[in-house]
């Protein structure tokens, strides 16, 4: 008999309000040394489409936060689960802002969001512990990294792992980069399961780079001119990311297989982070070649980025449930199929890992 780690349910919560790239006819962008940018702004929106495949995104509506959006992806996981809520031993809550109420400058993690969410739950029992996990675009993944040593090492039996972020509250309207992100949430269940045969997941691997790269993602003033230094938004130095994510995030992912012992051929999908379709491109094709296949296979790799755009920890569990759900077409995932998860973000942090359906 398997001890086998396995995801048992999954939810996610995709924001109503649509932004269209349209909508953003009316803005004028500035570049980060605050010089105004003065092609037609139609043409500033196509290049973008054209590099990221974005055409719309998702926002938050005026009454929900980061812990909202969250709270309605953990119901979801939790039901589709089957399980008494009362019975978890963590919740594990990845986000980078926390709750940041609409029209406002201040971001709000005391208490942390882990706990908001364990609230509206109506949670009584005092041993759930709820905790949050700042590690960038990749923390659902690193908390389900976390949640399977938990119950690998006996020390839970059945964990939540919530990626919620509402980036809409800290975007520069003046700066273009900010068309690439939204808000969303997704959640997953984690248990131990014993079965006659080995699923779930089977290895993993996690990289932080600091020493050069710590700052490619962070909070910056507004590229507008005499804008208040005191207001931080998100920013991204777009190249360095790129250039870091095509040389780095394959290597880790080949890692990740190798640690699995499954072979690259065995990989139904991947399920990776999007910040920028043409990157994920590049990497799945460098992925393929290190593990030793010159050939990607069709449909390896479901995309939602288009109009969803980049809602960062949200992304990958809402990806995945949205296909489980049948909700993706022509992508499905069926019994013993090897999924590859991987993602890459602020820090700068990779992460994966190798799941069996």
């Amino acid at each position: 008999m398997y001890k086998n780690i396995v995801i048992t349910g999954t939810g996610s919560f995709v924001p109503s309000i649509i932004k269209s790239n349209k909508e953003f006819s009316n803005h004028t962008f500035y570049t980060d040394e605050g010089k105004k940018i003065t092609e037609p702004i139609e043409r500033t929106i196509t290049k973008f489409q054209k590099i990221t495949d974005i055409e719309e995104r998702r926002y938050a509506s005026e009454d929900m936060t980061c812990s909202t959006l969250g709270f309605h992806a953990a119901e979801e996981a939790i039901a589709n689960a089957k399980i008494n809520k009362e019975e978890l031993d963590y919740i594990i809550v990845a986000h980078n802002f926390g709750d940041v109420i609409k029209h406002n400058i201040q971001s709000d993690m005391v208490p942390s969001i882990a706990a908001r969410i364990k609230h509206k739950l109506k949670i009584a029992n005092p041993n759930c512990v709820a905790y949050d996990v700042l590690f960038g675009c990749p923390g659902w993944i690193e908390g389900t990294i976390q949640a399977s040593a938990f119950i690998k090492a006996g020390m839970a039996k059945k964990c939540l792992i919530i990626g919620t972020e509402a980036l809409s509250r800290v975007l520069d309207p003046f700066d273009r980069d900010s068309m690439i992100f939204a808000d969303g949430a997704g959640a997953s269940v984690l248990e131990m399961k014993e079965e006659e045969n080995q699923r779930g997941i089977l290895g993993h691997a996690t990289q932080s780079h600091t020493l050069e790269e710590m700052e490619y993602l962070y909070l910056g003033k507004s590229n507008y001119p005499g804008s208040d230094d005191r207001i931080r938004y998100i920013k991204m130095k777009g190249r360095k990311i790129y250039e870091y994510a095509l040389t780095n995030v394959p290597v880790a992912m080949k890692k990740c297989i190798d640690e699995a012992n499954v072979d690259v051929n065995k990989i139904k999908k991947v399920l990776i982070h999007q910040a920028n379709h043409k990157m994920d491109e590049a990497i799945i094709d460098r992925f393929f070649k290190l593990s030793g296949s010159d050939q990607v296979p069709d449909k390896i790799m479901p995309m939602t980025i288009d109009k969803f755009g980049n809602s960062s920890v949200a992304t990958i569990p809402t990806l995945y449930d949205l296909i489980l759900r049948g909700e993706m077409k022509e992508h499905e995932i069926e019994t013993d199929d090897h999924l590859l998860f991987a993602s890459v973000g602020a820090g700068m942090n990779i992460n994966a890992f190798v799941y069996k359906q």
